[in-house]
């Protein structure tokens, strides 16, 4: 008897050491999205606190800001989540409202179109593109920014629809 209430009690408060750091910020919500790319990192924030942290995949093409269609590069500014799209190419997504008005300018003077469909999202659903792209790139993407699966469905509940994203080089 004495045994399993042992291993009750030890079961218990292991139990309760897992669920403690995430029921912390039970009921919380992001009100910030921070991107540093060179750091490959992605902050979520409420009223100037970090609530959660995460590494991150970018575009292929990772340094600067995007300026066209096709360029590889993650956008570099201030945005908005506008949409959550749940079903791509890639496991649930967030889209972010690149391009403004002066991506569409910038990319006008050059003759092209800025692009567009730049998300926060999962891995590819397809199993055999998503083998192929982790054994050899890191900064895999068209130009979002890349998580496991497991993170995007957290980042759903910690973020709603509306919040800005910053986006730093």
């Amino acid at each position: 008897m004495k045994k399993y209430l042992f291993f009750y009690i030890i079961t218990s408060l292991l139990l309760l050491a897992n669920t403690s750091s995430s029921s912390k910020f039970k009921g919380l919500k992001a009100d910030l999205v921070t991107v540093v790319k060179s750091k490959r990192k992605m902050y979520l924030s409420c009223k100037g606190k970090i609530l959660k942290k995460y590494d991150i995949a970018l575009g292929g093409n990772p340094v600067g800001h995007k300026r066209v269609r096709g360029d590889q590069k993650t956008p570099e500014g201030k945005y908005k989540l506008d949409y959550f799209k749940p079903n791509s190419s890639f496991y649930k997504a967030l889209h972010i409202s690149y391009p403004n008005r002066r991506d569409h300018q910038n990319a006008r003077r050059l003759g092209k179109s800025p692009g567009g469909s730049i998300m926060i999202h999962g891995q590819p659903n397809n199993r055999e593109i998503k083998k192929s792209f982790f054994q050899r790139y890191n900064d895999w993407t068209a130009g979002c920014i890349a998580l496991e699966n497991d993170e995007m469905d957290e980042v759903l509940r910690l973020v709603n629809v509306g919040t800005p994203i910053h986006i730093k080089p």
